[in-house]
């Protein structure tokens, strides 16, 4: 019955669809404005890693959709907003330098859409000296939105960990 089922879906595709290329197909052969528009997306998660290590809780805002939800060390942080005046704002008021190295995106565009992945190390100094500096591996997913010309991003989830010892 599964079988039928399935040989129904599949009569009812438009002939294209059955002879369109497999995803993996289309990216790899991307025309110049993908390549531009994947550009576009690496620059607004570079400008908000920039905004991070510049400790300016401002310019980090302008990166996100009003309406943009962000997740963290599964936490849900709720809106930009939200996680600015809760969590990063507090965060960036005792930190002395924040630091990314080795970060590396990968993106992704569909239409007025983007996702991505960021992988990176991070280190935080903080004001208070007897406060340790904190070194972690971390990641981050999102999802980006384009609106009138603009990037900007709409879901945010970041996650971090010890980095393993060497050896």
């Amino acid at each position: 019955m599964r079988n039928l089922v399935f040989a129904f879906a599949l009569a009812a595709l438009p002939v294209a669809t059955l002879a369109a290329p497999p995803p993996a197909a289309e990216k790899l052969s991307s025309a110049p404005s993908e390549t531009a528009a994947r550009d576009e997306v690496v620059g607004v998660l570079e400008g908000y890693k920039s905004a991070i290590e510049a400790l300016d809780a401002e310019a980090a805002t302008a990166y996100f959709w009003p309406e943009a939800r962000v997740y963290e060390q599964g936490g849900v942080e709720g809106t930009f907003a939200n996680y600015l005046a809760h969590h990063l704002g507090p965060e960036l008021l005792v930190f002395n330098a924040f630091a990314f190295e080795g970060h590396m995106t990968e993106a992704t565009v569909v239409g007025d859409f983007a996702y991505a992945t960021e992988t990176y190390r991070y280190r935080v100094t903080f004001k208070d000296p007897a406060k340790l500096p904190v070194e972690r591996r971390g990641v981050a997913t999102s999802v980006l939105h384009k609106r009138d010309g603009q990037w900007r991003i709409l879901s945010y989830h970041a996650s971090s960990r010890a980095p393993r010892p060497a050896g």
